[in-house]
């Protein structure tokens, strides 16, 4: 039994050590009918990185403030990184949430 739950606790150890990759897993809709710029900081005085075409899904790596903007889902200063310097603004973003729905950035 000795055995056994050696081998848990270094399962539960391993699964620990590893990077928070679950809430990449998980892909947010884009506000239906509308086209959302990513851009290279939070904010829409950065440069647009590339154009989501709606009914686009998005993960979101972790979430930071930024510029207030005014969507469909209401205003927001939080911005959503969904990939490395890549930015969208949670007010086009359904989330399910006023708030955070991920790590802050760091």
């Amino acid at each position: 039994m000795a055995t056994e739950d050696l081998a848990l606790t270094d399962s539960t150890e391993a699964a620990e050590a590893e990077p928070l990759t679950a809430q990449a897993l998980r892909t947010y809709p884009l506000a239906p009918g509308h086209t959302v710029n990513v851009r290279s900081g939070p904010g829409t005085h950065f440069s647009i990185v590339r154009t989501l075409s709606a009914g686009s899904h998005i993960p979101i790596y972790c979430q930071c403030p930024g510029e207030s903007v005014t969507g469909p889902y209401g205003v927001s200063k939080i911005w959503d990184n969904i990939s490395n310097g890549q930015f969208v603004s949670d007010a086009y973003v359904q989330t399910g949430s006023d708030g955070y729905v991920a790590p802050k950035c760091s």
